[in-house]
């Protein structure tokens, strides 16, 4: 009976070690050097302790938890004004664009990587960017920090 309940609690903390938790979210973009935004798949891995950015076409980036410094959320509108806009008004097509307004949720996560200050910028999807606010308390322990004012955000 005394070698019976110690293997129990090692093979209960197995199983439970082999169900750690990994989230993933498709609805990011990481933008590049020239700021194009490309497609990317957000995961927290408990297995590996780390947040993981595998973008589309590039390569992932690979955030140890030990290494977040800091995690930023900020909310952004702004007119869409830009050359197909412009060049498009007189039409009328490109003037109802330029009134309307595009939401942006922006996700940055400063680290530090052998003492060097980085930063990982996401733009999230305006539908999972509570999920993700979310999986960041949950996964890494760090709640994050809202810039701007939190009241005017988008749904």
């Amino acid at each position: 009976m005394r070698k019976i309940i110690p293997a129990f609690v090692l093979v209960i903390l197995l199983i439970a070690q082999s169900f750690a938790d990994e989230t993933s979210f498709r609805g990011v973009r990481l933008p590049d050097l020239k700021g194009k935004q490309r497609k990317a798949v957000l995961t927290f891995s408990d297995n590996d302790k780390a947040v993981e950015v595998r973008p589309i076409k590039a390569d992932p980036v690979t955030v140890p938890y030990a290494e977040i410094d800091k995690v930023s959320y900020e909310f952004t509108k702004r007119h869409r004004i830009n050359e197909g806009t412009v060049f498009t008004a007189p039409v009328g097509v490109g003037a109802v664009m330029m009134l309307t307004k595009s939401r942006s949720h922006w996700l940055e996560i400063d680290y530090h990587e052998q003492e060097t200050p980085k930063a990982l910028v996401l733009r999230m999807d305006r539908h999972e960017y509570l999920k993700i606010l979310d999986a960041i308390k949950t996964h890494t322990g760090k709640e994050a920090e809202i810039l701007g004012n939190a009241d005017k955000r988008g749904r």
